[in-house]
């Protein structure tokens, strides 16, 4: 007989509102609270960072974001899981750094050497000198725009041929990739962007080389963190969220000693000493952004996800992003979207009753105060997302 306690949907859900700082009670006061709690933030789409903080915090406000980020540098993007862009807490780059990124930028590097050698011949030692290059111009700018660095170093103007003799055949300058990869290796660090918080054109600045612990120590840490904050999980789940091989989950969650729970009869994992029943949650609405690491948490949704398959596939692009998501005491239940106004509109699957009505409204009415005009349009949009933005004003 199976002896181990079944933790249920209901649990789950009261252990995300919590962990994930949903509930009123639980905001931050502080973005760097928000990406502990969470582990990471999903950095793809910049304003991604933002809303996901926002939605979390007592006083929402991009000022508060810029300041991490780009002034006293408490906040750090990194490649890292699943190649993905993420935001995480400076003091946590660490253990992410040696658990997942510097893999990811040893593949980046390898790709990027395949590319240059199939698409203008070039090799390792061409990259080595360019790469030089781009660091010594940008120490003498301090922080520099890829086009003003392309003018300091000319072959970062060089173009490359790519998927030569297929109908899709391209050129394309050398820039973009040159300068991934050295983020990646944190040899350089993108700064404040050209334009606000939504865009995606950063300044270059020198790196800092982090001191981080060995690969294996860093991937039983990150777990660690994983599991506290989004456990219980499967090796399922961790294996999509890291992008790991199920022999490094495996050896992680052995050298943790997790404790063992079924979830919908598969066996579960959280921490031990975590596998008690956890008390109930005031009931809460949120608005999420596109990607946000709530609904990205896990690789199997069914316990938070709608079960019709029509409702289920409007909040999804065609790659399995997720858009905008309206959420009632742990379940998604409608979407959202910006008309071109910047009126924030939501649609609901179904009537949720009078309580989460009135209380999605008043989410919604927050966000739409904080973002103050500010226009937001996902870069992986849903088709959900995409019928509501396009949705008229009401008449006057």
């Amino acid at each position: 007989m199976d002896t181990r306690r079944t933790v249920g949907a209901e649990e789950r859900r009261r252990r995300m509102a919590v962990r994930h700082r949903l509930t009123a009670q639980r905001r931050a006061a502080a973005p760097e609270e928000v990406a502990e709690s969470l582990v990471a933030l999903h950095g793809t789409d910049p304003a991604t960072v933002y809303l996901s903080a926002a939605a979390r915090m007592r006083a929402p406000g991009a000022a508060a974001l810029d300041r991490a980020l780009y002034e006293e540098g408490s906040l750090t993007r990194l490649l890292a899981m699943r190649r993905t862009m993420f935001v995480v807490a400076t003091a946590s780059a660490p253990v992410v750094l040696s658990a997942a990124a510097r893999a990811i930028a040893a593949q980046e590097r390898r790709k990027l050497l395949g590319h240059l050698a199939d698409g203008g011949g070039w090799d390792e030692r061409w990259l080595a000198e360019l790469e030089e290059s781009v660091l010594a111009a940008l120490a003498g700018r301090g922080e520099a725009t890829a086009a003003q660095l392309a003018s300091d170093v000319p072959r970062l103007r060089e173009r490359v041929t790519v998927a030569r003799g297929k109908p899709y055949e391209a050129t394309q300058a050398v820039s973009t990739r040159v300068l991934r990869v050295l983020a990646a290796e944190g040899r350089i660090v993108r700064r404040r962007p050209l334009g606000g918080w939504t865009s995606s054109q950063y300044r270059w600045a020198p790196g800092t080389v982090t001191q981080a612990p060995p690969a294996p120590e860093a991937r039983v840490e990150l777990v660690r963190r994983w599991l506290a904050a989004y456990g219980p999980g499967t090796e399922a789940d961790l294996k999509w969220w890291t992008g790991w091989t199920l022999t490094e989950v495996r050896k992680a969650l052995a050298a943790i000693g997790t404790e063992q729970v079924l979830l919908d009869g598969e066996t579960g994992h959280v921490l031990p000493h975590d596998g008690g029943p956890v008390p109930e949650t005031p009931p809460w609405a949120a608005l999420l952004p596109a990607l946000d690491p709530t609904p990205m948490g896990w690789q199997r949704r069914d316990w938070y996800l709608p079960q019709d398959g029509r409702e289920r596939a409007a909040l999804f692009d065609r790659s399995g992003n997720i858009g905008p998501t309206v959420w009632w005491n742990g379940r998604v239940v409608g979407g959202w979207a910006q008309r071109a106004d910047g009126e924030v509109v939501h649609r609901l699957f179904a009537d949720p009753g009078h309580e989460a009505v009135a209380a999605i409204g008043a989410e919604a009415a927050r966000l739409r105060a904080w973002l103050d005009g500010v226009r937001v349009t996902p870069r992986f949009r849903t088709p959900l997302e995409r019928e509501l933005s396009a949705s008229p004003a009401p008449a006057a």
